[in-house]
């Protein structure tokens, strides 16, 4: 064979290697893809309820376990407690050589204390021992035995499907296509939408985890993960009909939610342009800068051929799918073990205030002419919903429930899913992320959504009503 002839040869295995190579890593994007976009956001009829296959899976966790999923998370919270303890007084190397263990049991003094708080309230609220402020059925007991064991089976099936939205390539070309929509109306990245749909066809609390991780992974700046983790972890169409149907007012969903969405949007225009939200630094977790044309397109790419190639490339990334499990685990540990202590510690204290003191209703006292000027029927009673949503969405709705006027009941409802920042949930998760808020900004952020939103509601019911 001539030397022509071989290189000939040669250069022909090598774009037949090249080619195979590329069929591989374009199904190796596809195929996870296209199961992670059917596992978290396919609309799926589930008991007569629309949800995504996540939260049905997470709810095939809770009948597995029944009521033995409350021993479970008691004892993870009361062990997070006393191990975060012994970490902090004896620092033992095995832990503080391997970071990821070292981030789950070494928390800041602060968080420290709030753990340990969860700790006391779990155990407290299981055992019904000590004020009955702490453990009863509107307070710990609310936390404890409503809302943990959806959160517990929610993270761990999040958690470890989590990679396939991740790691695979979806979002690059998601935010690729997106980005001249989101980047202009709310000066997002177009993969944020992600987490938007995410977040309104399943559970809010997906959607915070889903932005937490794109920031750890320098893929949202500061700002940006603040704007989306207060702003579109939305509440889901499930819950919406629940808190509808609280008021005796579900023969009006289509307006309903249609008030919400509105409102919604408006809130997300705006509010991310005021303080605080408009305060944070456009720098990523470590401090780097994003570049200025982060979202350009290169001349000689359409927008859906450089989202392909910026998919392919994250895709080639993936050199086993043993690592990818591995990540996998670590997002649900460090969910489960990491934040439903502070959700148990946070949302039990601020139930605890909504109950057993005037401090919302106080509060809400400088919205009563607000609420006139909008036309609002009763008022004063109104008032006293506004507030105490900050401790959790659902109780507006319980107050509003003994009010006579329909409008009144529908602009409460609506507000209260509008609000968004609850601190028996989502405020909760925001505090135990790493998204970068605190418990002062959420309760700003939260005012503000209340102000912006309750407007464009009160417009809807004067149509309705």
């Amino acid at each position: 064979m001539t030397s022509s002839n071989l290189r000939n040869v040669m250069q022909n295995n090598a774009t037949t290697s090249e080619t195979s190579k590329s069929k591989g890593t374009f199904w190796m994007f596809l195929v996870p893809s296209l199961l992670g976009l059917f596992l978290f956001m396919a609309p799926i009829s589930y008991q007569g309820d629309i949800t995504i296959p996540v939260a049905i899976l997470a709810k095939s966790i809770q009948a597995l376990f029944g009521d033995f999923i409350i021993e479970i998370v008691t004892s993870i919270i009361a062990i997070m407690a006393v191990a975060s303890l012994l970490c902090r007084v004896h620092n033992p190397a095995f832990i503080r050589q391997r970071p990821f263990l070292n981030g789950l049991f070494n928390p800041t003094p602060l968080w420290l204390a709030v753990r340990v708080i969860g700790g006391i309230a779990v155990v407290m609220t299981y055992f019904q021992l000590g004020p009955k402020a702490i453990w009863e059925e509107n307070t710990g007991g609310l936390v404890l035995e409503g809302l943990l064991p959806t959160l517990f089976s929610v993270f761990i099936f999040a958690g470890l499907l989590l990679p396939l939205l991740l790691n695979f390539g979806l979002l690059e070309l998601f935010g690729t296509l997106l980005s001249k929509v989101m980047r202009p109306i709310f000066n997002l990245p177009g993969r944020s939408a992600i987490d938007c749909m995410t977040s309104w066809l399943g559970d809010g609390s997906v959607g915070i985890l889903l932005t937490s991780k794109q920031y750890e992974e320098k893929f949202y700046t500061q700002r940006e993960a603040a704007v989306v983790g207060t702003t579109f972890s939305a509440v889901s169409i499930t819950f919406s009909l629940v808190v509808l149907a609280q008021v005796e007012l579900e023969h009006l969903f289509l307006p309903f939610y249609g008030a919400i969405c509105l409102a919604g949007i408006v809130a997300a225009v705006i509010i991310p342009r005021l303080p605080p939200l408009s305060l944070k630094k456009d720098a990523y977790i470590d401090g780097s800068k994003p570049s200025k044309d982060a979202d350009a397109i290169p001349s000689g790419h359409s927008t859906f051929s450089w989202g392909m190639k910026l998919a392919l490339q994250k895709a080639d990334q993936v050199k086993s799918l043993s690592s990818v499990f591995k990540q996998g685990i670590h997002n649900a540990v460090d969910m489960v073990f990491g934040v439903l202590p502070v959700v148990m510690g946070l949302g039990t204290i601020a139930l605890v205030i909504a109950e057993y003191t005037p401090v919302f209703s106080i509060l809400g006292q400088p919205f009563i002419p607000f609420l006139e000027l909008l036309g609002i029927p009763e008022a004063v009673a109104a008032s006293e919903t506004i507030v105490v949503g900050f401790a959790d969405m659902f109780i507006p709705a319980i107050l509003a429930a003994s009010i006579d006027s329909e409008m009144t009941r529908f602009v409460i409802a609506a507000m209260s899913v509008t609000q968004l920042i609850y601190m028996s949930e989502v405020g909760a998760l925001l505090l135990g992320s790493r998204i970068p808020v605190n418990i002062v900004e959420l309760f700003v952020i939260f005012i503000l959504r209340t102000l912006i939103t309750l407007p464009v509601i009160a417009a809807v019911a004067h149509l309705i009503f």
